[in-house]
């Protein structure tokens, strides 16, 4: 009778709900595992799940008198998860068929995300041979109940769901010694932990989300700056974005895309997310890539009305490019303020109320936005990512890496950019983390500066952006930075060096491409593996194809939620072309040679394309780069080839050091094992290395060069 009263009562307090398959529980010798984010989670599976478990509790708990008067009522086994013979009465339960529950965490997050996973639960689960079933606690970390504090949203009876994942067994793992097989049992539980985490995610779109966030942190909480140095709050935000998305309606049809040729600014997160409100797609326009390669964009997408700005584009030199692009309708932000007439304020003075009433509910898997390539391949092409793909890459990062209300990002990366888009504008403002969106990673000097000035804790660049910031900052100016994470290029050593030397920060190095939205993999604070870019995602499958002439390792094709919807092409303009190789619909082929070792960490070896064929044997170019960086670390090097009649392709060496003699290069192969055929015959001195838009080097422009 207490049960069946608790049970009432919880359920209409929490509203719970519980997802997935209930009659899992009825499988022998069941190990549940869960995630632990409050004092309430023991309560809630020992209500909610039809069986009657015994809990294995940490003996710190039963010093508690309130603890143990309630765990008098129920099984439960108490355990030091520090003594290695802790786990051997767990293991007698599971063999007389008696449901576990364990917290592999061992202790309440304090953080709101996944914490360190021990390894003897994993090891009773191989041992035992036990069936998992993980369960996803979400919700007890925002009562008062949880151990969070500071900026995480609190409320008194927040909505709690339990979602009860498909079962699984966990092999015991292949190794020589006991003490290897725990490690690597604790890794693949750590892994399915992620993986429970990243499956309990909602399917929604941009705009969903965007309300979801705010009705869980507050419509008054500050979150987002820009160079205006005005902090805007949820409700500010979304005032900003119905009004923007109801004025550019005006000049669009449903599911057309909008092109957005804007800085990183808060009035284009806004347009972002409000025409998501009204089932508009943004097309974020790169704005370095010239009137042609603006004109082909919107080309390929249909593009028929641009949004920007006058102040924007007299200070970007760009007045004369947007004039001279054809069959495209103009609109200035500067103007749509005086297009609110009286019955639009009255609207969104209603849509504030109810915002979800007002706006168009759109399918998570519709475009939420196109972004367009490089042109490394000729012209540009249009990458449509869904709703579903955007928030699962999120998720899917969330999962691996504990970003908070507590952090403040500091994003200069461009949002044309997937990198910048996805990890810099939508996951901290669906995410309740604070934001400052400054308009240029080149401004070297100033941006430590605010880094400093604002406190910010997390920061997002490429490699050529961090070692420049390295160069010209304090070594106080990143004492609040909890994460540095660079991707869109390989990680330079030597600025790996230098920040650890200079400010005692790991930079984590991650791997993705656009058409994943962006990201497929990276090193985290529990997996990291200098000289890789991390472990693959959860939630993403991979497939590794032999490359004839290139030994180990294989060109990477992945599948997962966070992949395209397909391509815009210029031949096929507004034809979405969907993702597909040989292993079927839905698989991306990224183009890239990579090794996975047996822990899975994944090393680039470089690009199919980024191969030469000299005298039948092949070189990767990523390798001639490596060996001048070796020489003459403090500058920047660039690969390229060009044809050769004798020996079929031969290898050019651009790089910003004058000095850099062959003789010093063979030396450098020698040292490190690497043939002589990687040894570029022409070295061709440059001021400066041609930059993308991105921050990433323009080989296009460098093979040019070396072909002329």
């Amino acid at each position: 009778m207490l049960r069946v009263c608790l049970r009432w009562l919880c359920g209409l307090l929490f509203r719970v709900r519980v997802e997935g398959n209930v009659n899992a529980v009825r499988e022998n010798r069941l190990l549940v595992i869960a995630n632990h984010e409050s004092f309430l989670d023991g309560l809630l599976l020992g209500l909610f799940l039809p069986l009657r478990p015994t809990f294995v509790v940490h003996t710190q708990v039963l010093r508690n008198p309130l603890f143990r008067f309630i765990l008098g009522y129920v099984p439960h086994l108490a355990v030091d998860p520090m003594s290695p013979l802790a786990m051997k009465k767990v293991i007698v339960l599971l063999e007389s068929n008696q449901p576990v529950v364990i917290f592999p965490e061992g202790r309440i997050t304090v953080t709101g995300s996944l914490m360190k996973v021990y390894d003897g639960p994993a090891f009773v689960a191989a041992r035992t041979g036990a069936t998992l079933l993980p369960v996803r606690l979400d919700g007890p970390a925002r009562s008062y109940f949880s151990r969070l504090s500071g900026r995480h949203p609190r409320s008194l009876f927040p909505r709690i769901t339990l979602t009860l994942l498909p079962t699984t067994r966990l092999p015991m793992p292949e190794a020589p010694t006991a003490k290897l097989r725990r490690k690597k049992a604790g890794e693949a539980l750590r892994r399915l932990m992620q993986e429970m985490i990243f499956a309990a995610r909602p399917e929604q779109s941009l705009f969903s989300a965007f309300l979801d966030a705010i009705a869980v942190h507050g419509r008054g909480t500050l979150l987002l700056e820009d160079m205006r140095q005005r902090e805007e709050s949820y409700g500010q935000l979304l005032k900003t974005s119905l009004a923007l998305g109801r004025i550019v309606c005006r000049f669009s049809r449903e599911n057309e895309c909008v092109g957005l040729l804007l800085p990183n600014a808060s009035a284009t997160v806004a347009l972002i997310f409000g025409l998501s409100a009204f089932r508009r797609i943004p097309a974020m326009l790169n704005y370095t890539a010239g009137r042609e390669g603006l004109q082909n964009a919107c080309f390929v997408a249909r593009v028929r009305t641009v949004v920007t700005s006058r102040k924007f584009l007299e200070a970007a030199k760009l007045t004369g490019t947007m004039a001279a692009l054809e069959n495209v309708r103009v609109l200035y932000l500067e103007d749509l303020r005086a297009l609110l007439a009286w019955k639009d304020k009255f609207w969104l003075a209603a849509a504030l109320l109810f915002p979800r009433l007002a706006t168009l509910q759109t399918s998570p898997f519709a475009p939420a936005v196109v972004l367009f390539t490089s042109g490394s391949e000729g012209r540009p092409k249009g990458v449509a990512i869904s709703h579903n793909a955007l928030l699962a890459n999120i998720a899917q990062i969330r999962a691996v890496i504990d970003f908070s209300p507590a952090d403040k990002f500091l994003i200069a990366l461009p949002v044309f950019h997937a990198f910048g888009l996805t990890c810099g504008a939508i996951m901290p403002l669906v995410t309740g983390c604070r934001l400052f969106l400054y308009p240029s990673p080149l401004h070297y000097r100033i941006i430590p500066e605010i880094i400093y000035d604002r406190g910010c804790t997390v920061l997002f660049g490429t490699s050529t952006f961090l070692g420049n910031y390295a160069k010209f900052a304090h070594p106080y100016d990143f004492f609040r930075l909890r994460y540095v994470v660079a991707g869109a290029e390989k990680l330079s050593d030597e600025v790996r060096k230098l920040w650890m030397e200079k400010f005692g920060i790991r930079i984590l190095e991650g791997y993705g491409a656009t058409e994943c939205a962006p990201v497929l993999a990276v090193n985290t604070p529990m997996a990291n593996k200098p000289g890789s870019v991390g472990m693959l995602l959860p939630g993403i499958e991979h497939r590794l194809d032999p490359v004839p002439g290139i030994a180990g390792g294989g060109v990477l094709q992945v599948r997962g939620p966070n992949i395209m919807l397909g391509y815009f092409l210029y031949d096929q303009p507004g034809t979405l072309k969907p993702p597909r190789t040989e292993h079927g619909l839905g698989w991306y082929n990224t183009g890239d040679v990579v090794e996975i070792d047996g822990d899975g960490f994944v090393t680039i070896k470089g690009r199919v394309r980024r191969f030469a064929k000299i005298a039948g044997e092949m070189v990767s170019l990523e390798v001639v780069e490596k060996i001048a960086a070796t020489v003459s670390p403090a500058h920047q090097h660039a690969a390229s080839t060009r044809s050769d009649a004798k020996r079929g392709e031969a290898l050019v060496l651009f790089t910003t050091d004058a000095a850099l003699s062959r003789e010093a290069l063979v030396q450098a192969a020698r040292t490190q094992g690497a043939p002589e055929l990687a040894v570029p015959r022409r070295i061709m001195p440059m001021k400066q290395l041609p930059l993308l838009g991105t921050g990433k080097i323009d080989y296009v422009a460098l093979k040019k060069l070396a072909d002329s």
